[in-house]
């Protein structure tokens, strides 16, 4: 069974690695320390820098094995997050790391916003929203920072680049949740 810290290390040195060099458990070792890094999962990488986020990236359906995801959205979260400039070694120091490990999304069917709202667990579920061509999701650590439904939905529907109102065109809405490693 997995301990969490495992985890945590292996995205940490995955960053390392990539800004000094440092060379960190490889996937072998922690294969056989924890055979569960082969089992596919779906990760997300969120780095903090005094509190706000300096990054957040990763995969919402569980693609790659687990020692894999937990790499790539690491670098990614560091040096490819589009809202932010790459990390640099000197902010190295300053920045907290948080690792997601999401269950499988389930489609959630509803009939209206208030149906929609029942079927929601507030600081627990994770929610995907898509309409069209458009996508988006807050992990259920989001709810900490909006707990108001309306507001959370608002702002997710804005992510996704559709109007605030966006569930008045009811889009598909799926709901995961998320083992959080600190």
């Amino acid at each position: 069974m997995l301990d969490g810290r495992t985890d945590k290390k292996i995205a940490w040195d995955a960053i390392k690695n990539s800004l000094l060099n440092e060379k960190g458990i490889s996937k072998y070792d922690a294969v056989k320390l924890y055979p569960e890094f082969v089992l596919p999962r779906a990760t997300f990488i969120t780095l903090k820098k005094d509190g706000h986020l300096r990054g957040c990236i990763g995969s919402l359906i569980a693609h790659r094995e687990l020692f894999d995801d937990l790499t790539i959205n690491a670098k990614k979260a560091a040096f490819e997050d589009p809202r932010f400039k790459p990390l640099s070694s000197e902010e190295l120091s300053q920045i907290s790391l948080e690792v997601s490990i999401l269950t499988p999304a389930v489609l959630v069917q509803y009939d209206s916003i208030e149906d929609l709202k029942s079927k929601i667990i507030q600081g627990e579920d994770g929610i995907i929203l898509k309409l069209g061509n458009n996508q988006a999701t807050f992990l259920p650590q989001v709810w900490e920072d909006i707990p108001d439904f309306d507001t959370f939905f608002n702002h997710l529907c804005r992510k996704a680049g559709l109007d605030g109102n966006c569930l008045a065109n009811h889009p598909q809405i799926y709901k995961y949740q998320a083992h959080k490693i600190k």
